[in-house]
């Protein structure tokens, strides 16, 4: 699982570089690219105000889940997860 900050991927270099790292992948035998384009931030606010994300879907290990519905274990995991380098 691989999780990127919108500005890695923000504009026409971020999504070309994006789209460098699928097709590079892919090249190399690569089958299933799981990640998460998500900024700690927006994951700090669904923890505080729920009923304003129930839309947020976010991958987690394997499955698909509203960020909102997991419990606040799932979410700390998730959290840690996208601060890498911040």
């Amino acid at each position: 699982m691989l999780h990127f900050h919108p500005s890695a991927v923000k504009g026409k270099e971020g999504l070309k570089k994006f789209e460098s790292l699928l097709r590079t992948f892919h090249s190399l035998g690569g089958t299933q690219f799981q990640t998460n384009v998500v900024d700690p931030k927006i994951l700090r606010a669904a923890q505080r105000e729920p009923e304003k994300y129930r839309h947020l879907v976010i991958r987690v290990w394997g499955f698909s889940a509203y960020f909102v519905d997991l419990s606040k274990e799932y979410q700390e995991e998730i959290i840690e997860r996208t601060v890498h380098g911040l």
